[in-house]
């Protein structure tokens, strides 16, 4: 059964947003399980609630562990067949699935800025880049997955073959909830496996609304599952099951390692993509213009909380004075407020990101740092973070050895390439590194001395649904889109045959 969310109980903000939305059958509250609605044992629920106003926009069935064993049951089932089904059958119903998403983008990204409050504009973006990879994997399940191989051994043939790995257990994450789930869920599904999804329950919305439509694209029963709930039962339930053969998270690196961790003893294939910590190192020959553009996208796209934001900014001594004012003078003018409103900064998700921002910004004054932007909340509600920037902050203070999920930018001063080097890779984490640079042989030794899983030069867009998405260290095992994402949700069967 459908599951709608009743207009009456949201005060006038609320509603007059939800009122936005041309198909109401997206706005779901209910799990999606089996290819049915289902609310769950007793009818348990939780609320989510709007962060940019903190009214709660709905009430969404909280299921437990008992429930995720039946989407667990209900996956291995269906991977029967799925997995056993024609490619161009596994593409058509993601190429359906994709045209969905695009028709129904606006709503798409109405939901999204509701429950995740970024601006609408940002909402689209992701909406389009998650639809991008549903149209990339629609595309990779038509392709080969065997592999060339002469025979080593006289008189036998021998073949090499990617199978699916069986049921995957999906963990995404609230900062981006609609592409994270189908960077991870168009990828599974295109190699045969069969998905068990939770969202994070701050942002599930999103999640069930792409459900729907995978329903309505004509995925089998049973294919794709969306449990939401608490993820202390939900994916504790998922790493300890042995029938889930492959486990996709994206997270912090604290939660990662603990959960690789237990699928350790059920030796699962995992995949993490976990903390990001980002240097921008930019260099006396850059055009000052320019690097201020990208510093500004690189650090408040999303209001700072994503894990390719640039943390640290490190800036050649020659152009620092002249850099730190230019970028300041943009700090100044972004606007912040209600996702629905034209803005460039929303409200952070919860109390906890404020609170570390704060404390950030307080650590770096203390230790000397200037304060020349913000530095404190925002009047438009609890959750809103003035956009910050703090110029001289010493290498020990916390903003430079944590990821801060906040509009909050740290600027800092170097001399020599080297230098620069040492403080970009001085990080346990190696997800991205930007470099700003108009000399091309220095170009060529930075990308190669940074010591992170992706390199952008002169630019921030660097993602899409053909790259293959990851970092090094702490910050994850394995890749995300391209063909490698694909991959990672197979393994590799030999055959040895007697000729005849």
């Amino acid at each position: 059964m459908s599951a709608l969310f009743p207009i009456k109980q949201a005060v006038h903000e609320t509603a007059a947003e939800l009122d936005r939305l041309g198909n109401r059958r997206l706005l779901r509250t209910l799990a999606y399980v089996d290819g049915r609605w289902t609310a769950g044992p007793e009818g348990r629920d939780f609320t989510v609630d709007d962060p940019a106003t903190g009214l709660t926009i709905a009430r969404v069935a909280k299921l437990g562990a008992g429930d995720t064993r039946a989407a667990i049951d209900a996956a291995t089932t269906a991977f029967a067949g799925w997995s056993k089904a024609p490619a161009a059958e596994r593409a058509a119903r993601l190429d359906a699935w994709h045209r969905l998403i695009v028709a129904n983008r606006e709503d798409l990204a109405v939901l999204m800025t509701l429950e995740q409050g970024k601006p609408l504009a940002e909402a689209r973006g992701e909406i389009d880049y998650a639809a991008s990879f549903v149209a990339f994997y629609a595309t990779e399940a038509n392709r080969s997955f065997s592999e060339p191989m002469e025979s080593h051994l006289p008189g036998a043939e021998v073949a090499v073959e990617r199978i699916p790995l069986g049921v995957a257990g999906i963990v995404t994450p609230w900062n981006f909830p609609a592409a994270m789930l189908t960077r991870k869920a168009a990828a599974a599904l295109a190699a045969g496996c069969t998905v068990v999804a939770h969202p994070s329950a701050w942002t599930p919305l999103s999640a069930l609304a792409l459900a729907a439509l995978a329903d309505e694209a004509g995925l089998p029963a049973g294919v794709f599952n969306v449990v939401t709930g608490e993820a202390s039962e939900i994916v504790g339930t998922m790493v300890d099951d042995r029938r889930v053969r492959v486990f996709s998270f994206t997270g912090s690196t604290e939660i990662g390692t603990m959960l690789a961790g237990r699928c350790a003893g059920t030796m699962k294939t995992v995949i993490m993509e976990l903390g990001g910590h980002a240097p921008l190192v930019i260099f006396d020959d850059a055009d000052i213009e320019r690097a201020v553009g990208i510093a500004m996208a690189a650090k408040f796209a999303t209001s700072g909380q994503d894990c390719l934001a640039a943390n640290r900014i490190l800036v050649q001594r020659g152009i620092y004075e002249a850099f730190t004012a230019a970028f300041a003078e943009k700090v100044s003018a972004l606007r912040t407020g209600n996702g629905f409103d034209d803005v460039d900064i929303g409200p952070l998700m919860h109390e906890g990101a404020v609170d570390k921002a704060a404390r950030h910004v307080d650590d770096a004054v203390a230790r000397g740092a200037r304060l020349l932007v913000g530095g404190a909340r925002h009047e438009a509600g609890p959750l809103f973070y003035q956009p910050t920037l703090l110029a001289d902050v010493p290498a020990d203070a916390l903003i430079m050895t944590e990821e801060t999920f906040a509009p909050v930018a740290a600027l800092a001063p170097f001399d020599t390439e080297a230098e620069a080097i040492g403080r970009a890779n001085d990080t346990d984490y190696g997800l991205v590194a930007y470099l700003v640079t108009a000399d091309p042989a220095r170009i060529e030794r930075m990308s190669a001395a940074l010591d992170f899983g992706m390199v952008a030069v002169n630019r921030v867009k660097i993602t899409g649904a053909p790259v293959p998405f990851g970092g090094v260290r702490m910050s994850g095992l394995g890749r995300e889109g391209s063909r490698h994402g694909l991959e990672a949700f197979t393994t590799l069967k030999y055959r040895c045959l007697e000729q005849a």
